[in-house]
């Protein structure tokens, strides 16, 4: 017979020292909401990145002395976190690193992993950890194995994620246990809310105040004027900054090209190196480090390609990058090795790299709960508790003409406390939250026939918004100096010819490697075989369609093989201008008999 161990052993939760306050605000919150007066089986609890999520977790069960508690995360990584945290071996599991229980005999971990797991081990277990994918699927052995009474209470971290019909079956096959979603937004990407009852959120402020996230500053750049060209008709035209303003709210595709024009791309990436610049001097360590959202593969390079002709260290990573490749680049973010790294929502939740400190947004948002994760990863703190130390502090960076303040249905949702952060933040006014019309989730392309070139942008300011407005005579004079003409102008940062050079053709292998990838995905064609190979020479697809592109690419500037290293801004620029007709060349000769 098991033991009922987070019924027997008491813990040191109330007076304990080290537990921080959202933590034990948020066990006595579990404690009094499951009373025998209250029927509500499923409630949520909202805390912000770096508030000690995973150690509440693990004290929840003992806030209903559960028999037997199952864990779900979302994926394989933050399993294997909070597994740790349960996990007697670990000599920082949290129960011995915050003191929670003073004895040798702690509760009984198991984690569901394959064919590692048996059912003897959930038996024998008081927490039983897994991620959502082991345990769902109609015919799922876990499930279809286990009594509906085998566990009372189910915790669900990264809760946003659980209104899919996956978590439907684990809901129904455990109908009489207990369930406590936890996550740092209440709800998903897609707007739809978490479920549960929230009985308890710790408000971003209070966060900050207490030293657990970064003090975060938004940094707005605002053009006076800025020149455009659509591509339907041609025509140059020049607006003032509200007009940018207002075609960033109504034009989906004036909100893409602000983020992937070259022109305004540059004041985001020259303004996040100037604060980064400024981060690094400020604290006199060159540890912080940018990170950038980008639209989708092709934007991931556009952006990469920028802060390297800037002379900065910089990689991205992508679902369809092989993970070997990702993880490379992930160990030189670790090791210092890298001033910046672009993604497309790859770095999410459990992802924890406190020198992340400056994010810049080049992508667009629909809903607050995606942007509030991608802010998350400059939220955690260096220097733990400490309010007032420099290196805790995160820079957010957008331009108006994204459009990143006006169109996150979802921004209700928040608790008050923190629409007021977020309203600071990045400032809302009027806005009409019932009419999702205008919202876009579509990747960019850039062959899109509504694709809108930024040609300038004239006397570019940065506006500064501080998340806490506690110095009324320091806003009083910037205030004065405005007033008298005296705007910070945003100078653009000088990129050497060679950076350039060096920066485009990466940018335009990698690119030739996508469209490679493209055209053979286009036609169902394996990449690792080797049909097109009609010479036997053993040349995979994939390197016989990269290899006509380059050549392509080589006899349009009369360079041969191997003389890449050679190639000019001009000829580089060339290619990019005429890479679409090169594209399509290549495909009608291999594959309509011609190569």
């Amino acid at each position: 017979m098991k033991d009922d161990n987070f019924a027997l052993i008491q813990p040191n939760i109330e007076n304990n020292a080290l537990l921080r306050e959202p933590q034990k605000e948020g066990f006595l919150a579990i404690s009094n909401h499951y009373n025998p007066e209250n029927t509500k089986r499923e409630i949520g609890i909202v805390l912000p990145v770096g508030c000690g999520k995973s150690g509440l977790i693990t004290l929840t069960p003992f806030a209903i002395k559960s028999k037997r508690t199952l864990v779900i995360a979302p994926n394989l990584n933050i399993k294997e976190q909070l597994y740790q945290e349960f996990n007697p071996s670990n000599l920082q599991m949290f129960y011995q690193k915050c003191k929670v229980i003073d004895i040798t005999k702690y509760p009984e971990p198991a984690k569901i992993e394959g064919k590692n797991t048996n059912k003897v081990d959930l038996e024998e277990a008081d927490v039983v950890v897994t991620n959502i994918q082991q345990i769902q699927g109609t015919e799922n052995k876990w499930l279809n194995s286990l009594s509906s009474d085998f566990f009372d209470l189910i915790l669900v971290d990264e809760a946003h994620h659980n209104v899919a019909d996956s978590w439907s079956r684990v809901r129904s096959q455990f109908p009489n246990a207990k369930i406590v979603n936890f996550s740092a937004t209440p709800s998903r990407a897609d707007g739809q809310s978490m479920e549960g009852e929230i009985i308890y959120s710790y408000p971003i402020f209070k966060a900050i105040e207490n030293g657990f996230v970064k003090r975060l500053t938004a940094k707005v750049l605002n053009p006076t004027s800025l020149k455009y060209v659509r591509k339907q008709d041609g025509q140059e035209i020049e607006v003032s900054l509200d007009e940018v303003i207002r075609l960033g709210e109504e034009d989906a595709d004036f909100r893409r090209s602000i983020v992937s024009s070259e022109e305004s791309l540059s004041t985001i990436i020259d303004c996040s190196i100037r604060e980064l610049n400024n981060l690094r001097n400020k604290t006199s360590d060159n540890n912080h480090k940018i990170i950038a959202s980008a639209l989708n593969y092709t934007h991931c390079i556009q952006i990469t390609e920028a802060y390297r002709a800037r002379d900065l260290r910089a990689d991205y990573i992508h679902s369809r990058e092989d993970s070997k490749v990702n993880s490379r680049i992930l160990e030189k973010l670790d090791n210092h090795e890298l001033d910046v790294i672009v993604q497309v929502r790859k770095l999410g939740e459990g992802f924890d790299h406190p020198y992340l400190s400056i994010a810049t947004v080049c992508s667009i948002f629909s809903h607050l709960s995606p942007f509030a994760q991608f802010v998350g990863r400059v939220m955690r703190v260096i220097d733990q508790n400490d309010k007032n130390s420099l290196k805790n502090q995160g820079v957010v960076i957008y331009h108006a003409g994204s459009n990143i303040a006006r169109r996150w249905s979802d921004f209700q949702e928040f608790s008050e406390a923190d629409q007021d952060y977020f309203d600071q933040l990045l400032p809302v006014d009027e806005v009409n939250f019932t009419d999702n019309n205008e919202l876009t989730r579509e990747p960019y392309q850039r062959t899109s026939t509504n694709y809108i070139e930024i040609r300038e942008q004239d006397s570019v300011t940065i506006e500064e918004l501080p998340l806490l407005k506690d110095d009324i005579e320091a806003l009083k004079a910037v205030e004065l100096l405005r007033s008298k003409g005296y705007d910070v102008k945003l100078s653009p940062i000088p990129v050497t010819k060679q950076k350039r050079r060096i920066a485009s053709k990466t940018a335009l292998d990698d690119l030739n490697k996508i469209k490679t990838g493209e055209i053979l995905s286009k036609r169902n064609i394996n990449s690792e075989g080797k049909e097109l190979d009609k010479n036997y020479l053993g040349k995979t697809n994939f390197v016989i369609v990269k290899s006509a592109i380059d050549r392509k690419c080589n006899e349009l500037i009369g360079r041969s093989s191997g003389q890449r290293h050679e190639f000019t801004q001009h000829e580089l620029d060339n290619i990019n201008e005429n890479l679409d007709s090169i594209l399509a060349t290549v495909e009608m000769e291999l594959f309509n008999g011609k190569a």
